[in-house]
């Protein structure tokens, strides 16, 4: 079943931002009035294909749907006939044939900001930004972070979630700053303090570089006590009911409830005896967990819930909510703000900043879309606003092959006053097919190797 969200989820995530970024490029034309002759939504053999309107516009539907084009009249490679001419997409000025081209990724970026007004209109779940315990001698030791601060500022910028702070700490890691950072103590006192990222190399950016630098999340601290137990599981065929803290389980002393967790999972369908403190007094049972299977990995479960402090959860989260006229402009700043991001990412990986194995593949980008589907709603419109920005900025690159390829030729164009030689344009392509090809194949290489490697 997960395997079927992933792939579902994958293919409605491709459908919609294609098909948004084609459409781009058709209204543009339409605009311009440029014959449309096909709008397909997939490469290769036409699954689907019905003729629309007084030009007859094939709209498609193909067999592989990792992307999309807009095939439009034009003399240089004979689908326009004479008559067409003048709507030929080669005889419009260099200025339509840049508004036509760009249309595309533009409508991506107009996409992933109406999915954060969206968002931000109805509210987006987050932690904030609360502290744990730095490890000793760790950097965030040295700056004077203690258990609980919680971070409201980095450098310029306001921080909300912990979202927002790892996205602002990774570019400053990238750089190796020294960067400024303003917390709340736990009374209320707010200072700043300096977090030096000197000692981060490009392999810790591949792995937790926060967790190197000793800036990790609080975690609640939940103790192995049971709130509910469900009645048909096997926590209630053991015994176990709802107050008991369990103190020991397979032979090993518990103290908080995630080593609860983890003994259970580790032991489906075998027998695991608990210490069990009940009304004061000690009591031993066995429990046999049930197998349960995800992901094609087996683990335990019994049906117990723990007894949370939820004045200390609810202050541990928080909701990103604006009203319909600020959420404008904040979707406005934050898609500005992903592409920079975005851009940044990819000049360093140019230059060696950080590592090659960051660049994901399809395989990647399905699991993503798996995972944030089954997480919900709001999860998963963040992943489509997150791929939407990415396929604006890959589509902007100048690469011939791609829209920023054609969008140098004109340019070009404009500066010399001339069209760009065909034999230019041919050699562009075969360069630019060979890059895109290469980087392809080295996206497949990590997305393989994310899958053996775990």
């Amino acid at each position: 079943m997960s395997f079927l969200i992933t792939v579902a989820a994958f293919l409605v995530a491709i459908g919609i931002l294609v098909t948004f970024h084609e459409l781009g490029h058709y209204w543009a034309a339409r605009l311009c009035d440029v014959k449309i002759l096909r709008f397909s939504i997939g490469f290769g053999k036409p699954l689907y294909m019905r003729r629309i309107g007084p030009d007859r516009t094939e709209w498609v539907i193909a067999a592989l749907p990792l992307g999309g084009f807009v095939r439009m009249a034009d003399e240089r490679d004979g689908s326009a006939a004479p008559a067409d001419g003048p709507r030929a997409f080669n005889n419009k000025t260099p200025w339509q044939r840049i508004f036509i081209v760009s249309a595309g990724p533009l409508a991506n970026f107009v996409l992933a900001i109406f999915f954060y007004w969206l968002l931000f209109v109805t509210g987006v779940p987050g932690a904030k930004p609360y502290l744990a315990q730095p490890a000793p001698a760790s950097a965030a030791a040295q700056a004077g972070f203690i258990e609980f601060d919680l971070i409201t500022r980095i450098g310029d910028r306001e921080v909300q979630t912990w979202g927002d702070a790892r996205l602002i700490l990774l570019d400053a890691a990238v750089k190796g700053e020294t960067i400024d950072i303003e917390i709340e103590e736990a009374g209320g006192h707010r200072s700043i303090k300096r977090l030096a990222m000197e000692r981060l190399d490009k392999a810790d950016l591949d792995k937790d570089f926060l967790g190197k630098l000793g800036v990790n999340a609080y975690r609640l601290k939940i103790e192995p006590v049971l709130d509910v137990v469900t009645a048909d599981g096997a926590a209630a065929r053991a015994g176990l009911r709802a107050g008991d803290r369990i103190a020991a389980g397979g032979g090993k002393e518990i103290s908080r409830w995630q080593e609860l967790v983890d003994v259970i999972a580790n032991h489906p369908g075998e027998s695991i005896p608990l210490s069990v403190q009940r009304d004061g007094a000690m009591i031993a049972l066995t429990v046999t967990p049930d197998r349960v299977t995800e992901n094609g990995r087996p683990f335990g479960r019994i049906g117990i819930t723990p007894r949370v402090d939820r004045a200390l959860e609810g202050k541990l989260n928080t909701i990103v909510r604006y009203g319909p006229i600020e959420a404008v402009g904040r979707s406005l700043d934050k898609v500005w703000e992903m592409s920079v991001f975005s851009i940044k990412m990819m000049g360093r990986m140019i230059t060696g900043d950080i590592s090659w194995k960051n660049l994901s593949g399809p395989l990647t980008i399905a699991d993503y879309a798996g995972q944030s589907a089954q997480m919900g709603l709001v999860p998963y419109l963040t992943f489509l606003a997150l791929i939407s920005i990415s396929l604006g900025v890959l589509n902007l690159l100048p690469i011939p092959v791609l829209d920023g390829g054609q969008l140098m030729y004109y340019m070009a164009e404009l500066l010399k006053g001339s069209p760009v030689s065909e034999r230019v344009m041919e050699i562009g392509q075969q360069v630019g097919l060979t890059l895109l090809l290469g980087l392809t194949a080295f996206a497949f290489y990590n997305d393989i190797h994310r899958l053996v490697a775990g």
